[in-house]
């Protein structure tokens, strides 16, 4: 193989860019649970729970994200 691999490059861009969405939209989803609970106290527990299965759905495309970029790099199933 001769010439420049980019595939560590657009396997680390794969995993930067969904570890950067995930912790933004868990930070975001954080924030208006703590303001909803703040309001309106009675709620928590239906928020709660609302709040840890967005985190989860939202943590869960990174870890999906991760597993792609690292069978790319393994197998490399492109080359």
């Amino acid at each position: 193989m001769t010439g420049f691999n980019i595939l560590p490059l657009a396997v680390a861009l794969l995993i930067g860019i969904a570890a950067l969405g995930s912790c933004l939209g868990i930070a975001l989803v954080g924030q208006k649970f703590l303001e909803s609970t703040a309001r309106q106290p009675e709620m928590i527990d239906a928020l709660q729970s609302k709040f840890f299965l967005v985190a989860g759905v939202t943590d869960g495309a990174f870890i999906i994200a991760t597993g792609i970029g690292l069978w790319f790099a393994t197998a490399s199933p492109f080359g």
